[in-house]
């Protein structure tokens, strides 16, 4: 039965079974077949006991790893017997100059690699799905909102394009961080190497070289965790930006509002007690589950504050902490793909919010063309000022009350007034903004 949400309702298949206990084992085993195969290299063990470790190892069984550690309670030292006992006589080399963290961490870097991999797919998916949006829309001009107050013009396609360039960002950092966080290490119970002797360096730079992932430069008997801590921040950043979009589309879905929708099944229930119910779900579990996202980055921090040469503190937290993370990024990521890719936009009620303050908001575009025809930019902005509350107080177009004060007249006339309220005409380069981005994002699209 499931304990976890994550083992039923949230995630993909491919993340949960990168974080699997059987995926984990595999990457263990990897490590120790690695070092065999590198320690042989440099003539500190035989070379056909590598071999046979290599060809034995994958045979290992994680249940009977799962058997020794009950009798043992040592998780590590439970599969390098699994491993040894499959391996004849070559299984006394196994584990040989390491301690458990050699393994087990260089197991984790292999898991990321993975993770980071699967990670990076989503986000170039996603980005594919915002850039489409934003070149549909590129022209579709709705009121923009600061404050949570209508103010000046903007284009849905703007919107799209701001956050497709954040996740380009995204990826960007994702290739940036990736050999900081994807790496292992051979340096032994303290660091020193000590028990692999003075080809120490070159075995663990072979080592890492078979499993395709870096080497450190330097540690302990554990990776330094602010490689982790980097992780888990880039996960919080990710699923922050979804957090973002999830808002904005409740936002635009309130009812008063109404300007898009998440797709709605033609037997979706939206309500157990109100049967009109069309709620944005799937924008609001990302909001929720970037929350818990966001959570692992405190523990993530304080991983990295271990005792002298390392503690246990770190372990248990991260056995929740990785799979958990991971997989809520990944699910959110193809969430967020899900609901941009099947979002209603409702044009007439964008049009509709567009003229809710009858030109109101366009006081900035008749304030600029006044100082550019000659008035004073200060006097402008208080002419206009004053104008815009009285049509408030009035619940008069504010082009009845620019009307009426023949100092704006003498700059600009009733038509010209018409014209400068005229949301369609006061976008800038918003259109020119959207190509752009496509332009240099659409390369890294999946």
């Amino acid at each position: 039965m499931a304990v976890h949400p994550i083992e039923e309702r949230y995630g993909t298949p491919e993340m949960r079974a990168i974080w699997s206990e059987r995926n984990r084992f595999a990457c263990i085993v990897a490590a120790e077949v690695a070092l065999a195969k590198a320690e042989a290299a440099h003539g500190m063990i035989p070379p056909e006991a590598a071999a046979e470790i290599g060809r034995h190892a994958p045979t290992a069984s994680l249940e009977r790893a799962k058997a020794i550690e009950l009798e043992i309670s040592h998780d590590m030292m439970a599969i390098v017997r699994a491993i040894s006992e499959v391996s004849g006589d070559a299984g006394r080399w196994v584990h040989y100059g390491a301690t458990s963290n050699d393994i087990l961490d260089t197991a984790t870097g292999l898991q990321l690699a993975q993770a980071l991999n699967l990670i990076d797919k989503k986000l170039r998916i996603l980005l594919r799905v915002l850039l489409k949006r934003a070149d549909e829309t590129k022209s579709l001009v709705c009121i923009g909102r600061t404050h949570g107050q209508h103010g000046v013009p903007t284009t849905y396609g703007l919107r799209f394009a701001i956050w497709a360039s954040e996740i380009g960002r995204h990826i960007e950092r994702l290739e940036q961080l990736r050999p900081r966080v994807v790496v292992g290490q051979m340096t032994g119970a303290t660091g020193t190497q000590a028990a692999l002797g003075p080809k120490a360096m070159e075995v663990q730079a072979t080592m890492m070289e078979f499993l395709g992932i870096g080497s450190v430069d330097v540690s302990n008997q554990v990776i330094s965790r602010d490689r982790y801590a980097e992780y888990f921040m880039f996960c919080a950043n990710v699923a922050t930006t979804l957090d973002k979009i999830g808002i904005e589309i409740r936002t635009l879905q309130r009812t008063e509002i109404g300007e898009v929708e998440e797709a709605f099944g033609a037997r979706q229930v939206g309500s157990s007690t109100m049967p009109h119910k069309r709620n944005p779900i799937k924008s609001e579990q990302c909001c929720g589950l970037a929350r818990i996202i966001r959570s692992a980055v405190e523990p993530a921090l304080q991983n990295n504050t271990l005792w002298d040469e390392r503690d246990l503190t770190n372990s248990s937290c991260e056995r929740v902490l990785f799979p958990e993370a991971s997989i809520l990024t990944d699910h959110c990521l193809r969430l967020m793909a899900t609901v941009l890719e099947g979002l209603a936009i409702n044009r007439a009620a964008i049009r509709r919010n567009l003229a809710f303050l009858h030109g109101i908001n366009m006081a900035e575009s008749v304030m600029i063309e006044l100082t550019r025809r000659g008035m004073n930019r200060q006097d402008s902005h208080e002419r206009i000022r004053v104008a815009s509350m009285q049509a408030l107080v009035e619940e008069k177009p504010l082009a009845d009350v620019l009307g009426r004060d023949s100092e704006v007249l003498r700059y600009c006339s009733g038509a010209d007034i018409a014209a400068l309220l005229n949301p369609d005409s006061y976008i800038g380069t918003s259109v020119s903004q959207v190509d752009r981005v496509v332009a240099k994002l659409t390369a890294f699209c999946i």
